[in-house]
Parts: C-alpha cells; sequence; structure tokens
C-alpha cells in the first residue's frame, strides 16, 4: 500500500507560479510511476502529466512548456512546478502512483494509488 500525501496548493494571480509537492510512504524511486491528475468543479478528471521510473515525462498539451514534473528518489517526493498560471488551470490537483511495468506508464487515471487533493484557485 502506498500512501500520498499533496501538499502547495493556493490562489495566485494569472501568470503566476505554484509548486505542489507530494510525498509518498514508500520508495518509489524506480520502481513506480508517479504522477499528477486535475479535476475542475464539473468536468471530467483529466491527466496533467506523469513520470516513468527512468525519468521520462509526458505532459498534457495545454500545459507542455508551462508545467515541469520532476521527482526526488532520496525524498520519495514527487513536484510539479507550474509558471504561467491561467484560470483554465483551476482545479483540484491529485498525485498518483503505479507500479512500474517495463518503461512506459499506463493512464494516469488508472494509476493504483492516489492521494489527497491540493486544491489549486488561478483568477484573472
Amino acid at each position: 500500500q502506498v500512501q500520498l500525501v499533496a501538499s502547495g496548493g493556493g490562489s495566485v494571480q494569472a501568470g503566476e507560479s505554484l509548486k505542489l509537492s507530494c510525498r509518498a510512504s514508500v520508495y518509489t524511486g524506480r520502481t513506480y510511476c508517479m504522477g499528477w491528475f486535475r479535476q475542475a468543479p464539473g468536468k471530467r478528471r483529466e491527466g496533467v502529466a506523469t513520470i516513468s521510473r527512468d525519468g521520462t515525462a509526458n505532459y498534457k498539451n495545454s500545459v507542455k512548456g508551462r508545467f515541469t514534473i520532476s521527482k526526488d528518489n532520496a525524498k520519495n517526493t514527487l513536484y510539479l512546478l507550474m509558471n504561467s498560471l491561467k484560470p483554465e488551470d483551476t482545479a483540484m490537483y491529485y498525485c498518483a502512483a503505479d507500479l512500474a511495468i517495463g518503461d512506459l506508464c499506463r493512464d494516469i487515471l488508472s494509476f493504483a494509488y492516489r492521494g489527497q487533493g491540493s486544491q489549486v484557485t488561478v483568477s484573472s
């Protein structure tokens, strides 16, 4: 069982930045895929970014160039740096983890473990 605890959300103006963190209860280093998904009120969940066990990152098209996913294996912590935030980025953000099979990650919405949400609100 993997427990994930997210932090770092908040309210900002458009164009500002936020950094989310997610600490895992176990070593996830080269064993797990990690990632972030979000859900805005009245909308479906959507994947934002994933990072494979070898560090390969993938992003939702609308956040490419603005968001950066990274991890610190020594601290069992996943990060999401969000720059140039837009009002449409407003959502509850969730971190997730999944035991990796091979070098690719499956759809983040199918990941086995997820943390509590962290609210991000961007005003114009």
